[in-house]
């Protein structure tokens, strides 16, 4: 029997702790959160390698080091709205829960989501929730949103996703261009004003339906 409580505080340690991860309230959602619960039961014996894990439907349970930077660098708080774009089967939106005080996580598979809402409510977690639609067109029911992640690398952010930022919001996404390199970066509203800042360079997976495409200007 694999001891997953272990495993788990191995991981915070080697993988997230040896770089730079440092915000405590991030260091205690991967502490508390059970990756291998968001895993299908054939890749539990793996859920804490340092690695993106494929799930099916083109989506991936993201590296805990990429996801831990991401997170850090969109510097979550007690009271934000958070939406994390192709959730998949929910870690990332379940980590945001521990931090914010609401997390939508959205993904275009309805077999998927699904998974997610149970899982979520199976641990407790009852400030997320997993949603159906268009992971292009973001989910403006709920926006605006002060956090913002993409799980996977994506070519560009589409504007539809950038207009439902908060004043001061932040979003977080590695970004390819057209050569394959992807580098993490965080775009932060102020006004009218979105800059953009690389924070560093990450091999992660393609989301699916966010190909490096000219029709996303930003």
């Amino acid at each position: 029997m694999i001891d997953f409580s272990a495993a788990r505080t191995n991981m915070v340690d080697s993988q997230l702790r040896t770089n730079k991860i440092t915000d405590s309230k991030i260091i205690a959602g991967f502490e508390t959160i059970p990756r291998e619960t968001f895993l299908p039961e054939t890749l539990r014996s793996v859920a804490y390698v340092d690695e993106d894990l494929a799930i099916g439907n083109g989506r991936y349970v993201m590296e805990p080091m990429v996801l831990a930077r991401l997170i850090q660098a969109a510097a979550p708080e007690a009271d934000d709205i958070a939406l994390e774009i192709g959730a998949a089967r929910g870690y990332g939106t379940a980590i945001l829960a521990q931090i914010a005080a609401t997390v939508v996580g959205l993904d275009s598979e309805q077999s998927l989501t699904d998974v997610m809402n149970e899982t979520l409510n199976a641990l407790g977690i009852d400030n997320a929730v997993a949603v159906t639609g268009n992971m292009a067109e973001g989910y403006a029911r709920q926006a605006p949103y002060n956090v913002i992640l993409f799980s996977g690398s994506i070519g560009e952010v589409p504007e539809a996703i950038i207009a439902q930022l908060s004043d001061g919001g932040r979003l977080v996404a590695v970004i390819r261009d057209k050569s394959g390199l992807g580098r993490a970066t965080l775009l932060q509203r102020t006004g009218e004003t979105i800059s953009r800042r690389h924070l560093f360079d990450a091999s992660t997976p393609i989301l699916s339906g966010f190909e490096c495409d000219d029709r996303f200007v930003f």
